[in-house]
């Protein structure tokens, strides 16, 4: 299908600005292109392929005759809107966690489950995960993952992201302002605490980390425990993942497989200073993937570091990739998971 009437709903936020720029440089060929926010954004403007293009106030009718929808609004808001717009007869391509457990609604990155963006009945850390995983799952499969995450201030929006920034100044500054978009200050700080706690102890973002990945990799037995942390980083999520096999794997398999996998980046060489870190992987699409090594605390098990950037391979990135898998020949580069949602 050619000529494309694509809307973004929630243009003028971070991941919307991030749509606009992938689409850019997408094989989708797009006849039009409209943008939505909320009704204080109507009448700014923004460009895209060299054109100003008005922000319109979003509604469900003012979407009506689109073909894609990319969502990047708030859970609840996509819970009400997001099935609306899809009755229209719209494919909706959502990044926020509103339908990821869902069993009706496929949850796509890909790289791993292409098969399953064609499925459409109408976590940014799980899905640079899981594009590293999928290609070690392929070699040996995987029984059992460890895995602690040190996650971007943007990954909370961008007002956590402009506070970690503003905190950081002030505190060299000699104060110490309460947070109000962090549950702890952020600036020279870390904390566990993504999302809110359960009755088990993980919070929700720990959880997902382990649901989410079995339904992407079709996995429902895998083993997973996740520990996911907030740090003092703009852009750009980074994991170590502990990742043990059906049978032993040595680093030089797993080097190799990660080496030829689709949107994988391989920098391990630690010797010489080179390892994935959130500031080289801010704006660019890879997984890039490092500190490959046995793990020494169980024999035939790999230790490996994992980074991307949260705003393009956790959600713009993802959601292009899974339309142009629908709608075109040539997808993107790689890919948060997104939802794509009933037509």
């Amino acid at each position: 299908m050619s000529g494309l009437k694509i809307g973004v709903i929630g243009a003028t936020g971070m991941v919307g600005r991030q749509y606009l720029e992938i689409l850019e440089q997408s094989s989708l060929e797009i006849a039009e292109l409209r943008l939505y926010a909320s009704a204080r954004s109507v009448g700014s403007r923004m460009t895209f392929a060299g054109e100003s293009l008005p922000v319109e106030e979003f509604t469900v009718e003012a979407c009506r005759g689109l073909d894609i929808a990319l969502f990047s609004i708030s859970t609840e808001l996509t819970r009400e809107f997001a099935p609306q717009v899809a009755a229209n007869g719209t494919l909706v391509i959502d990044d926020s966690s509103a339908f990821r457990m869902d069993p009706d609604v496929p949850l796509v990155v890909p790289e791993v489950n292409p098969e399953a963006a064609r499925q459409h009945k109408g976590n940014c850390s799980t899905a640079q995960m899981v594009v590293a995983l999928q290609p070690l799952q392929q070699i040996a499969p995987i029984k059992r993952i460890v895995v602690d995450t040190y996650q971007a201030a943007s990954g909370a929006g961008k007002a956590a992201m402009d506070e970690l920034i503003d905190h950081s100044r002030r505190y060299l500054d000699g104060e110490r302002p309460a947070p109000e978009n962090h549950p702890q200050s952020l600036a020279f700080n870390i904390f566990p605490h993504i999302d809110s706690f359960r009755d088990d102890g993980y919070t929700k973002e720990e959880w997902k980390m382990l649901v989410e990945t079995q339904k992407i990799m079709g996995l429902p037995n895998l083993r997973l425990s996740a520990t996911c942390v907030r740090v003092p980083v703009a852009v750009g999520h980074s994991e170590a993942l502990h990742i043990e096999f059906e049978r032993p794997v040595t680093p030089a398999e797993a080097r190799a497989a990660l080496e030829n996998a689709p949107g994988v980046v391989v920098v391990d060489d630690p010797l010489n200073r080179e390892y994935p870190q959130p500031q080289d992987a801010a704006g660019r699409d890879p997984v890039y993937v490092g500190r490959i090594r046995a793990d020494v605390s169980l024999p035939g098990a790999i230790a490996l570091w994992v980074v991307a950037d949260n705003l393009r391979k956790g959600a713009a990135l993802n959601a292009v990739q899974i339309a142009e898998l629908l709608y075109s020949a040539a997808p993107a580069q790689q890919a948060e998971p997104a939802a794509a949602t009933a037509r």
